[in-house]
């Protein structure tokens, strides 16, 4: 049963937590050169090592624990121990049950080796014992730790007090909730997640883990922590968690993780930054109207579609929290141009009443993704389909563009960036099918190409090139030679057809073509050129209707 351990520096940590950023241990108590000179080993409790030694207490008293009020450390020279067995195990059960961080005995004076009841009480309690081989001055230890521990107490009131005063600053310029939530994350080093009462986590800042890590499964573990009306550590990942309010009612939590099993646990600062980060967020939701499911969804999609997640894992495990299927589904990106404030909250609850998952936010001013995540079998027209008439039913100039659909979520980013040219290429007066409310990708002709791309100079100089000088010639002397050319060109090269269309004898046709030859130095009998000329007047209708 002896578990003789020499005594060790505790390992080091690299997340601020070490030295002035936690309470003394019994291990760092054990490390100190004026204890270490006394060749402490342990004897029972080294899992126990890490527990906060609030104070020194010598004694030589046969009842110590009566003068105890937890945390302390206990120095004895073994003098006081009684020799009955019984009395021993009442000796260290006092000293447990004021919760003592540990016993340390001197085997110098009455004893050599530890008495075989005090090291099976001190097992069978918990109670770290250590003993020292060598000669220690008690005094100068009692002198040396507290020194530390007030040092401590005065490094942690005024880091309390930095916590404090930066909460304070972000509430007075208004932060919102990621700003808040990423505050605390840097200020305790650990992963902060924010979730609402269906256990959906809308902002996530990891500290020393991924996303993935974080947020995978992350509706069943949150249900396994219940939720509690103060902050405190609970569930079987150990969380540290606090109450969000808003208007007086509980609206979800702040969750701390754990940090990796080599790190030390939770202490007073982590649940100071919490308590802070709760108030804060209190005050943001009542300064920021936006609903905080909106604006997750508003920043899950943004960074679907700007393909800003570090891995496809994190976005599936981001998504996932917010309670998107992303397993067995297919995905279909939409989006909603439109001028109406309320089309966000109609198509939200259209896809609810219609139970099909979905994540609905803005993606830029003016402009609504939806990103639709469809079973296996499910059919993405009717769909798509019911959002277009929804949309359209509340705002006719909507525009309702749709991409195609992937069975990856790391693909999505191409479903949106297919539906962004599909609106792109879409003129406001664009007419739809009779059977249709959206448009998609093969609804994009030369006519809806050549629109998407009107700001492009090449297409600008392209056209002024081809038909500059008949445009110029018409101005100059009145004529309508490029009224001709377009009936001709649509006429497919027809000429009794382009005079019927102008009203005018196949002989004037024949006349203006002729003209236009050699103002445009063309060839019109060939279908290349032809083509070429084409292209140019649909470049130019749409030009002159923007």
């Amino acid at each position: 049963m002896n578990e003789n351990h020499p005594a060790a520096r505790p390992p080091d940590t690299d997340d601020g937590d070490t030295g002035a950023g936690r309470a003394l241990t019994v291990a760092d108590v054990l490390a100190l050169p004026v204890l270490a000179a006394g060749d402490p080993q342990v004897v029972t409790g080294v899992p126990h090592l890490d527990r906060p030694v609030r104070w020194v207490h010598i004694t030589e008293l046969t009842d110590p624990a009566s003068f105890l009020k937890g945390g302390e450390l206990v120095l004895t020279t073994g003098m006081p121990l009684p020799e009955d067995a019984a009395d021993v195990r009442r000796y260290v059960d006092e000293l447990a049950d004021v919760e003592a961080a540990a016993l340390v005995i001197e085997l110098v004076r009455r004893y050599h080796r530890p008495p075989e009841a005090l090291v099976h009480s001190c097992h069978a309690r918990g109670l770290p014992l250590i003993t020292l081989a060598k000669d220690v001055n008690f005094l100068e230890v009692t002198q040396v730790v507290h020194t530390l521990i007030l040092g401590n107490q005065a490094d942690a009131m005024r880091r309390t007090q930095r916590i404090h005063e930066a909460f304070t600053a972000l509430t007075l310029r208004g932060a919102g909730a990621e700003d808040v939530v990423r505050a605390a994350s840097e200020m305790s080093g650990r992963t902060v997640v924010l979730e609402n009462l269906a256990h959906q986590a809308l902002i996530c800042e990891p500290s020393g883990s991924t996303v993935e890590e974080a947020l995978t499964d992350w509706e069943r573990r949150s249900r396994a922590t219940p939720p509690r009306d103060h902050t405190d550590v609970h569930g079987a990942e150990r969380w540290l968690v606090a109450p969000v309010e808003y208007q007086g009612e509980r609206w979800g939590r702040v969750a701390m993780l754990p940090a990796r099993a080599d790190r030390p646990p939770f202490g007073a600062e982590h649940h100071t930054v919490l308590q802070r980060t709760a108030m804060a967020l209190t005050v943001a939701r009542l300064i920021h109207t936006t609903p905080w499911e909106r604006t997750a969804h508003r920043n899950a999609l943004r960074d679907l579609a700007e393909q800003r997640h570090h891995s496809a894992k994190d976005a599936r495990a981001r998504c996932a929290s917010l309670g998107l299927p992303t397993d067995d589904s297919r995905f279909l990106a939409v989006l909603v141009d439109q001028g109406c404030a309320e089309m966000e909250n109609l198509l939200s609850r259209e896809l609810r009443t219609a139970g099909i998952p979905a994540l609905v936010g803005e993606l830029s001013p003016g402009r609504l993704g939806i990103l639709l995540a469809l079973r296996t079998s499910q059919p993405w027209r009717p769909v798509a389909e019911r959002l277009g008439r929804a949309a359209l039913d509340l705002d006719p100039q909507a525009v309702v563009s749709v991409g195609s659909e992937v069975t990856d979520l790391a693909d999505t980013a191409r479903s949106f960036r297919e539906a962004a040219r599909v609106a792109e290429a879409t003129p406001p007066d664009r007419p739809l099918p009779p059977d249709r409310s959206f448009h998609e990708l093969s609804d994009i002709g030369l006519h809806r190409l050549l629109y998407a791309l009107r700001e492009d100079t090449r297409i600008q100089e392209y056209t002024e090139r081809q038909l500059g000088r008949l445009i110029d010639h018409d101005t100059r002397h009145g004529s309508d030679l490029l009224t001709t050319l377009r009936h001709y060109l649509d006429a497919a090269g027809n000429k009794t057809i382009a005079a019927r269309r102008c009203g005018v004898s196949r002989e004037t046709v024949y006349q203006r073509l002729r003209t236009i030859e050699r103002l445009l130095n063309r060839d019109l009998e060939s279908g290349a050129q032809r083509t070429e000329l084409h292209v140019a007047l649909t470049a130019l209708d749409v030009l002159r209707a923007g």
